[in-house]
């Protein structure tokens, strides 16, 4: 028998918290104003959510056709770094991104490149060393779940050091890095007034 299947309620009854069968006649008036309340908002939320998801969808699709239209038609390549695409309006007025974000982590070599590091400091006289110590043990630090921080750790990677185990040890780092997945996201903005500000259009509840 499938359990995921959900169990019948009798007419004349509604299922409580507890899933128990509970006699509507014996529900309180304003709990069933309550119940119709929250079903009915929820029921538009859903709604709502799916058609913003069909929005992004189609502007997905929409910037992707002219990206690929500009690129056969007039050989202007308006995709940036990993896919990242700015599209401004004739009057330069409203302002749409497509930004690709990736997920990354690091593999074991970034074991290698930390051994390499704390050989670097452990051979370099104090001073400097010392406050480069505390940076990349900070960027090899975990966080409560056990994860290390990407951004502090590719950081280390803007130090210029002449050093043979330094450039090792960034060498790793950028072997180690691993790409689990990527998330795009789509956002408007407008601008205000004759400024150079931009004003983001949100689409989100708690932002509107």
């Amino acid at each position: 028998m499938n359990r995921a299947v959900q169990q019948h309620i009798p007419e004349g009854y509604m299922k409580d918290a507890k899933g128990r069968l509970v006699p509507i006649d014996t529900i309180d008036e304003i709990d069933l104003t309550r119940n119709d309340l929250v079903s009915e908002l929820t029921g538009k939320a859903k709604q709502l959510q799916q058609q913003m998801r069909d929005f992004k969808l189609a502007v997905l699709g929409d910037i992707g056709a002219f990206v690929d239209l500009a690129a056969e038609r007039y050989e202007i390549a308006l995709g940036g770094k990993k896919g990242n695409v700015t599209l401004i309006s004739f009057d330069g007025r409203l302002k749409i991104q497509r930004a690709i974000q990736e997920h990354i982590t690091f593999d074991e070599r970034l074991q290698a490149a930390k051994a390499l590091i704390d050989n670097c400091i452990h051979r370099w006289s104090e001073g400097s060393a010392l406050e480069l110590k505390v940076l990349v043990d900070d960027a090899f630090q975990v966080d409560k779940e056990g994860q290390i921080n990407t951004g502090r750790v590719l950081s280390l990677r803007r130090h210029k050091i002449d050093d043979e185990d330094w450039r090792k040890a960034m060498d790793a780092i950028a072997d180690s890095i691993q790409v689990t997945g990527s998330k795009t996201y789509v956002r408007f903005y407008e601008r205000v007034g004759q400024s150079e500000r931009w004003e983001p259009i949100p689409l989100d509840l708690a932002a509107i």
